[in-house]
């Protein structure tokens, strides 16, 4: 019932990206926890990995539009995508000894295998969203534009939610098989006392032994601290790498999918030469009028890039900030899901709930927009992203509330582990704070990729939606101010920046949304 009214490719589509999505989902819910646990880095070292790779995905979302939209051969640049990806995941999957004999060597195949699986991305990610939205110029189709990206990003999510789960339980099925349990701590201590050896902080010291007695299943006292922590750390990151293998199969099956349902996309490029073939036969005037349009549709979707930005600097702190403050002040121990083989428990858990709602929500909020518009009260796309900005101001500012009381980061170290442990917060912290900014991506993402494609003059549709794309790694090039501010201020003051960079979104957007309602029209 759901694809009853849509265009027969739509449901072709989205498979072919979720499964695409569900390989990508595996690699970032343990991406930035790997990079600190396998090089030793800190959390801000890491921070700039992880902003420049974020920020590749989408501005070479831009290259590959162009790529596109200059060889009108979207279908062969999708699935050149798809293969790029599989072979970044691969590089990064290969197993190698942990700690790393040669650092800027191993960082530096690390970096070029996330360079190749931007790329990759590049070629797929906003030019599959524009032929979703070819689909729908189609005048049968064409009220349906909002619903039908709502759906595609429902699939989305339906990958990322499974995503998370088989990175954690690949990860922790390798540690129960070399007899080690799963603690989130464990590799920050580990490298620090690579660093400093017994000259490490006493109560940091006594922490260590007291992990490392705790996580080894053998039953036997940890007495020789340099052979535990180089094992532990070698067992904890192969893990991760045979987690990102899983990714490999998600894009081969993803590709599969695609292959097989090609025929049923649009072909830009078809339409491009009737574009052409009929913009010749307009009158002078009619190419003048044409070109005003162009330029004021461009400087519409040009304003609205600009505001999502601080959007996506804020949202994109799931991967990062968010899942170092999940490990760090969140009680994980009362999360364990015992499968036998494997278990499922780690702050990563929480990069599925986002998704989870999604999928969850999107038809309920589907459905309160099908029937405010039989009322004819909808908001139009312009105004429910100004609305979204406002839910994810919410967001942190409940996420703020129950900060107050933590201390700071650098506080940590000065504790012990029970002291830690006294402080955590309930799980339900982070249920909440994702179930609401899950809400307000709903009104911003699905709608933004709509807005797009409608406003978008018909030859510059790749390259608008990697504009798109575009602002969203401009943001994420940004991600990490956010490690920065969880490291170096209290924890509440680092989500208070977080309220001031998407209210001040809402109030532009806001100012806009008349204008922005015209040039739609």
């Amino acid at each position: 019932m759901l694809f009853k009214e849509h265009p027969k490719g739509l449901i072709s589509a989205a498979l072919a990206n979720m499964g695409e999505r569900f390989g990508f989902y595996i690699m970032m819910a343990i991406l930035t926890l790997f990079i600190s646990a396998k090089y030793g880095l800190s959390e801000t070292t890491t921070g700039y990995i992880y902003s420049a790779f974020y920020a590749s995905i989408y501005l070479l979302a831009v290259v590959g539009g162009i790529i596109a939209d200059k060889t009108k051969n979207y279908k062969g640049t999708i699935m050149a995508g798809l293969i790029m990806m599989a072979v970044g995941y691969l590089i990064i999957a290969i197993p190698t000894k942990t700690p790393v004999p040669n650092l800027g060597l191993y960082l530096g195949i690390t970096c070029f295998g996330l360079l190749v699986i931007a790329f990759g991305n590049g070629l797929f990610k906003g030019n599959l969203q524009a032929l979703v939205g070819q689909m729908y110029d189609d005048p049968k189709y064409s009220k349906l534009r909002d619903a039908g990206f709502q759906i595609f990003y429902m699939f989305i999510n339906i990958g990322g939610f499974f995503a998370p789960f088989i990175a954690i339980g690949v990860r922790n099925w390798w540690l129960k098989i070399n007899n080690f349990d799963y603690n989130a701590t464990l590799p920050e201590l580990c490298h620090r006392y690579l660093e400093m050896g017994d000259q490490m902080p006493a109560l940091q010291l006594e922490n260590l032994k007291t992990l490392a007695s705790e996580v080894s299943l053998n039953g036997t006292q940890v007495t020789d601290l340099t052979t535990f922590v180089n094992s532990y750390l070698d067992v904890f990151n192969r893990g991760f790498q045979y987690a990102f293998m899983a990714a490999i199969v998600a894009m081969l099956i993803s590709l599969v999918i695609y292959v097989a349902n090609k025929a049923k996309f649009p072909d830009p490029a078809k339409k491009a030469v009737q574009a052409q073939t009929n913009d010749k036969k307009a009158t002078k005037e009619e190419v003048e009028m044409s070109a005003t349009e162009i330029k004021q549709r461009i400087y519409a979707l040009f304003a609205v890039f600009g505001v999502v930005i601080f959007f996506w600097l804020s949202f994109h702190q799931n991967g990062y900030s968010l899942t170092y403050f999940a490990r760090d002040y969140v009680d994980l121990s009362v999360i364990n899901i015992d499968l036998g083989f494997t278990q499922i428990k780690g702050a990563e858990i929480f990069q599925s709930v986002n998704p989870f709602f999604v999928v969850t929500l999107t038809p309920l909020i589907m459905w309160i927009f099908s029937a405010l518009k039989k009322r004819d009260k909808e908001p139009s796309t312009p105004m429910k992203i100004a609305i979204g900005m406002g839910i994810a101001a919410l967001a942190y500012i409940f996420l703020m509330f129950f900060s107050l009381a933590l201390p700071a980061k650098e506080e940590l170290a000065n504790m012990s582990a029970e002291q830690i442990n006294s402080i955590r917060v309930t799980p339900w912290v982070m249920v909440g704070l994702y179930f609401i900014l899950t809400v307000a991506e709903l009104f911003i993402s699905p709608l933004g990729l709509s807005f797009v494609s409608k406003v978008a003059p018909r030859h510059l549709q790749g390259l608008m939606q990697g504009l798109w794309l575009a602002a969203t790694a401009v943001g994420n090039s940004l991600l990490f101010i956010g490690g920065i501010l969880y490291m170096n201020v209290p924890i509440w003051a680092c989500w208070l920046v977080f309220v001031g960079a998407t209210g001040l979104s809402m109030t532009v957007m806001l100012s806009m949304v008349r204008w922005l309602e015209k040039i739609a029209k």
